[in-house]
């Protein structure tokens, strides 16, 4: 994966607007699921690439730096060389002077090589270095869209499960409707009146024929009274 389509990638996504996305959504739901699943996969490619891109800018650098000791250390030797041909001249040795000479020579060349490949290398470094600043900044971001994600997921299932226990509340108390004479309430309540009106008539029934047992007591009374009167005036009492 190119490095560049990496960071096109990771920063249309660490910017895309999770609100936006969720009002043109015919189910919210489902496309904060397939967001997530999205962002999860993605993340993981870049981190995978970021990786990489980290891994090159650091052999780079290794070899920037074994180029800058290598130039000392040729400079080194050429310094030491040249010393000693100044050395070997001054005792009269010009011909091992101009061998040493030679030899500076050469090391001067190898330092001015190691030197022209650390200069070379630091315009790539210093372009790697701000494209993994970037990378790692992107990255950061697009963990911080996939917590966003995941809570508005959270928000969003249990807002769905709050609604669903609502409507059903709602519609069980539509189905009990205690002034809906069809209602069982109402059919018991019904059947209740009924068996107290029951109760009621015969309670008045027995209180009925009680009176009327009174009433023929009092009556029969009544003519034993004659009957006793009737005696008296035939005994002239």
């Amino acid at each position: 994966m190119a490095k560049q389509t990496v960071l096109g990638r990771v920063t249309q996504l660490a910017k895309a607007n999770i609100n936006a996305l969720l009002d043109q959504a015919e189910d919210p739901q489902k496309m904060l699921d397939q967001l997530i699943r999205d962002y999860t996969n993605n993340i993981a490619e870049a981190e995978q690439a970021v990786a990489a891109t980290i891994g090159n800018l650091r052999l780079m650098e290794q070899d920037h730096k074994e180029d800058v000791e290598a130039a000392a250390e040729w400079g080194g030797k050429a310094l030491a060389a040249s010393r000693k041909a100044d050395e070997l001249r001054g005792a009269g040795s010009a011909a091992e002077a101009d061998t040493f000479d030679n030899l500076a020579k050469v090391a001067l060349g190898r330092q001015l090589q190691s030197e022209q490949e650390a200069k070379t290398a630091e315009p790539t470094i210093a372009s790697q270095t701000e494209v993994v600043d970037k990378l790692k900044t992107g990255l950061d971001q697009m963990k911080a869209k996939l917590s966003e994600l995941t809570a508005k997921r959270d928000e969003l299932v249990a807002r769905s499960k709050s609604a669903q226990a609502q409507n059903q509340m709602m519609d069980a108390v539509k189905n009990i409707d205690v002034l809906d004479p069809t209602s069982e309430l109402s059919r018991f309540e019904d059947k209740v009146r009924r068996e107290e009106a029951k109760a009621l008539g015969k309670q008045e029934l027995a209180a009925s024929s009680l009176d009327a047992q009174f009433e023929q007591l009092d009556s029969l009374g009544d003519s034993a009274e004659i009957e006793a009167r009737l005696a008296a005036l035939k005994t002239g009492a």
